[in-house]
């Protein structure tokens, strides 16, 4: 497994990230498990929201961590909070709250990265300022970023936020490219040219902020794998082609095609299956030529001006 410094050597995580949405129908001991795949696998980065499972997803990796002392010290906790029932927020009192029922339920006393979820428009940055000082000097936040956010709410909350958001969370997969789309047909008038998301790639690059690539083997919203999908044969005989040529599954080649962009994405992967993990992670020795990453490129359907 290589590493990534997140931000400038402050976290040294695995560029493969596991996250842990699912296994909040799994028991201590399921999770413990996978927690020592992950480990074993080279992987040290474990990200987490509040609203995964209602909580629960905290709760039982906490109870995990707790079968193996010694387990925090190896291994770096993210989670994410501001999304409620039915609306976001942003407010310091939530910011706070939310970070102190995250601690409680996965039994550390801080976390190493909390990201704010998704936007709130009625966000008043001076109170998130207010938040993340107090959650920094206390000692239970280390370094701060943000999920689904453009450069101009990113710019909007630094006017106020003193610490350096490091992270940004997007969608992302070779079925989601939008964000790469518009930097390849600029100036072109065709849907591929629309920028929606203020060339957030080029952002994070200019400002190193280390992007995370969510659901990376998702096509659309949450619509299903397109490993394996009939919807997608091309992109899957190119991918199969590819991975019996280097001897890797093909859920090693997806990821490898995220890992092989020059801004260091590190993908976040939900499996709870072990051996699914393990395939997964061949793709950290995995090197893919420029024009094998354009070829898996155009096989999803996407185009070049």
């Amino acid at each position: 497994m290589r590493f990534i410094d997140i931000p400038d050597g402050g976290m040294h995580a695995s560029e493969i990230s596991l996250g842990c949405m699912r296994i909040g129908k799994m028991n201590r001991q399921e999770v413990s498990a996978l927690i020592q795949t992950a480990l074993e696998q080279g992987i040290n980065f474990f990200e987490h929201a509040d609203i995964y499972g209602e909580g629960k997803a905290e709760e039982i990796f906490g109870e995990a961590m707790a079968l193996t002392p010694g387990l925090r010290e190896k291994i770096l906790i993210q989670t994410k909070c501001g999304i409620r029932q039915g609306y976001y927020d942003f407010s310091k009192d939530h910011i706070i709250a939310s970070v102190e029922g995250s601690l409680r339920r996965l039994r550390t006393d801080h976390v190493d990265a909390l990201l704010l979820h998704r936007p709130d428009t009625l966000v008043e940055p001076e109170e998130v300022a207010e938040a993340f000082t107090r959650l920094e000097t206390s000692g239970t936040v280390r370094f701060f970023g943000v999920s689904n956010h453009n450069p101009t709410q990113i710019q909007l909350l630094k006017k106020s936020v003193r610490q350096n958001l490091v992270l940004n969370q997007l969608q992302l997969s070779i079925t989601n490219t939008g964000m790469i789309d518009s930097g390849l047909h600029v100036n072109m008038q065709v849907n591929a040219s629309l920028d929606r998301d203020g060339s957030v790639l080029e952002y994070c690059r200019l400002n190193d902020i280390t992007i995370q690539a969510w659901s990376p083997f998702l096509y659309g919203f949450f619509d299903g794998v397109f490993l394996g999908s009939p919807k997608f044969p091309e992109l899957n005989k190119t991918i199969d082609a590819l991975a019996a040529a280097k001897g890797v599954p093909s859920s090693a080649i997806a990821i490898a095609w995220i890992l092989r962009h020059p801004a260091r994405i590190q993908p976040v992967v939900g499996t709870t299956n072990a051996q699914r993990l393990r395939d997964i992670c061949k793709a950290s020795g995995v090197e893919l030529s420029r024009p094998e990453w354009y070829r898996i490129y155009l096989s999803a359907g996407n185009t070049l001006p």
